[in-house]
């Protein structure tokens, strides 16, 4: 019997693969735990319209994720932190802070999680943050720390 297969399995394969086996091991075991269904022409054209509406949003994601690191990168957010005697900084900015600056002053909501700090930002000044919008695309946000 022909199955296409609804999980990963490691006996088995990958999920959306089609696999031949007995009878006995599909209905007694591959389909009683919906690990996988019989492929039939109607549920391989399913899978092949799903395949083909994930591709679509993948590349949707992408090509936003593209837009908003092309928008980032005219951005500059300005965050404050509070200074000591000889114009020394108390603390640091962190990126929950950035994000929610960005969303303050842009308007743009990024996740904090996203926001990627190679060091913490405890100095005056500008810096170049990276922040991964997409597994493929990072995007660049100038970051200006002023005495506040």
């Amino acid at each position: 019997m022909k199955i296409i297969l609804l999980k990963d399995d490691k006996n088995l394969g990958k999920k959306g693969e089609v696999i031949e086996v007995s009878d006995g091991h599909a209905r007694n075991y591959i389909l009683p735990k919906k690990i996988g269904i019989e492929a039939t022409p109607k549920n391989i054209n399913d899978l092949k319209l799903q395949k083909a509406n994930e591709a679509k949003i993948a590349q949707e994601q992408l090509d936003a994720a593209k837009e908003l690191a092309a928008k980032l990168s005219e951005l500059t957010v300005v965050t404050r932190i509070k200074a000591g005697a000889g114009g020394k900084a108390f603390g640091s900015v962190s990126s929950k802070e950035i994000a929610t600056a960005c969303k303050e002053q842009c308007g743009i909501e990024i996740d904090k999680k996203k926001i990627v700090l190679p060091e913490a930002l405890k100095n005056f000044g500008g810096y170049d943050v990276a922040v991964k919008l997409h597994p493929e695309v990072t995007g660049k946000l100038h970051v200006r720390v002023e005495e506040g």
